[in-house]
């Protein structure tokens, strides 16, 4: 199964969904996201596998970036996820897939993305007290900053 018949079927499941034309990621509303992940998840599509989230700053948005993988069918998926950069928050995919627990956790700690209702969300790779997120464009460093 090609990526585009992928998309295709979840466009018929979910016609809020868009493709990307660049990389032929799914464009998935982030009140929709669990839905679909339910549904790549399932027997149809068999994805069983989320292999790695990640997250991009672009100023005006955070882009969450999901790739699924099928080892039945061998083929990935990817799907993205826009948040407004204000109000960056999305579902937690954990009672899905066991390995969003540090992947989400790691891209809180990186990003400030919050996952709702995810079992543990705290910082994985910096300090508890850490100030601010590492990845994001508007990131300064005030645990760096020497006091006389």
């Amino acid at each position: 199964m090609r990526q585009s018949k992928v998309f295709e079927l979840i466009k018929l499941k979910f016609p809020q969904v868009s493709e990307e034309d660049l990389t032929k990621a799914v464009i998935v509303p982030q009140e929709l996201l669990p839905a679909v992940a339910n549904y790549l998840k399932g027997q149809d599509l068999s994805f069983d596998n989320l292999h790695c989230i990640t997250a991009v700053d672009r100023l005006e948005r955070i882009e969450l970036v999901y790739i699924f993988y099928s080892f039945k069918n061998r083929q990935q998926a990817i799907v993205k996820v826009y948040l407004p950069i204000d109000a960056a928050e999305v579902e937690s995919l954990t009672k899905f897939y066991r390995s969003a627990d540090w992947f989400e956790r790691e891209v809180y700690d990186l990003f400030g993305v919050k996952f709702l209702n995810h079992p543990n969300l705290a910082r994985i790779l910096n300090p508890q007290d850490w100030k601010g997120y590492p990845l994001r464009k508007n990131y300064t460093n005030p645990n760096l900053i020497r006091k006389p």
